[in-house]
């Protein structure tokens, strides 16, 4: 591909398009992979249950048949089951069923020409579908501009994709799937490995340990003060992975402007209403959304705003 074909296909522009339709992918992934983690921990139960061996090994005694028989009921409820996946079945309306025609699953277009609502039943479809689309397509125009064109650009996309990902998920399950982290992480070491990045192998390397350690330290800290779980392991993995694609230097400004991002969302939420007491907020969207910004931003420019 030529050097004038590649500026062309990743201006921008042509990148915030492909952003609107990757938004309409992250949608799936966002509502889908959480009941495909249930579907794998059911199956996990099913199993566990009919394994008399381990519970005869735990409890030095025979498993009640009970048990076995639940494990084999639960497994063929789950073998009955359609098949469940990021690709089957198609889209359809969760209240009356309707399948969504190609036309009506376009990003943001698809959901102004419904008005918002289903074609079959009038249900209405929540405005984070078109507003993860927008928003995945300004991130991506963004980078373009950020990064100039050039291949890494796509990568550097792949990574915005994969926050914003984590980020709807947590604030929705409280989960960060590992299926996602981990590849997050290795990734990034990857990429720094081979020269894909700026970042140095032994810089990438130090990010993620001190991405994961500095967490997990607070997360003990705090629950040996209290007695209480502040964060999940997720968090640790989800810094580590963006230690390893921006390096050693840019954990502090990832978690400063965390925290700006977690101050501004609560007092948003708290002014909203939506903010009650004893509701536990997840603390991945903020570490999502201060990996964003030091992302298109750097980390550079965030220190000087500091001071440093």
């Amino acid at each position: 591909m030529g050097a004038d074909a590649l500026s062309l296909w990743l201006a921008p522009p042509v990148l915030g398009l492909l952003g609107l339709c990757i938004g309409s992918f992250l949608n799936v992934v966002v509502h889908r992979l959480p009941r495909m983690m249930e579907r794998e921990w059911l199956d996990e139960i099913a199993g566990h249950l009919k394994d008399g061996e381990a519970f005869r090994s735990l409890f030095r005694e025979p498993p009640a048949k009970e048990l076995a028989v639940a494990g084999d009921i639960l497994a063929a409820r789950l073998e009955a089951l359609p098949a469940y996946n990021l690709w089957r079945p198609g889209s359809a309306c969760p209240k009356c069923g309707h399948q969504i025609r190609w036309y009506e699953n376009l990003p943001v277009v698809g959901w102004l020409g419904l008005r918002g609502r289903c074609s079959a039943c009038k249900t209405p479809i929540s405005w984070r579908y078109p507003a993860m689309e927008l928003l995945t397509g300004v991130l991506f125009a963004a980078a373009g501009w950020r990064f100039g064109t050039q291949p890494a650009t796509l990568m550097w996309c792949a990574v915005i994709a994969t926050l914003l990902a984590l980020a709807a998920i947590d604030w929705d399950t409280t989960l960060l799937p590992e299926s996602i982290t981990l590849p997050l992480i290795g990734g990034g070491l990857a990429a720094s490995a081979l020269g894909w990045t700026t970042v140095s192998l032994p810089s990438a390397v130090g990010g993620a340990l001190v991405g994961y350690l500095s967490l997990w330290s607070i997360y003990w800290l705090f629950k040996l003060a209290t007695g209480k779980e502040g964060m999940g392991y997720g968090d640790f993995k989800l810094l580590c992975g963006l230690g390893a694609w921006l390096g050693l230097p840019a954990i502090l400004p990832i978690i400063l402007m965390s925290s700006v991002v977690g101050s501004v969302i609560g007092l948003w939420l708290k002014f909203s209403g939506a903010l009650r007491q004893g509701v536990y907020v997840p603390f991945g969207p903020f570490l999502a959304g201060g990996g964003l910004i030091v992302i298109l931003v750097g980390s550079a420019p965030i220190n000087r705003w500091l001071g440093w």
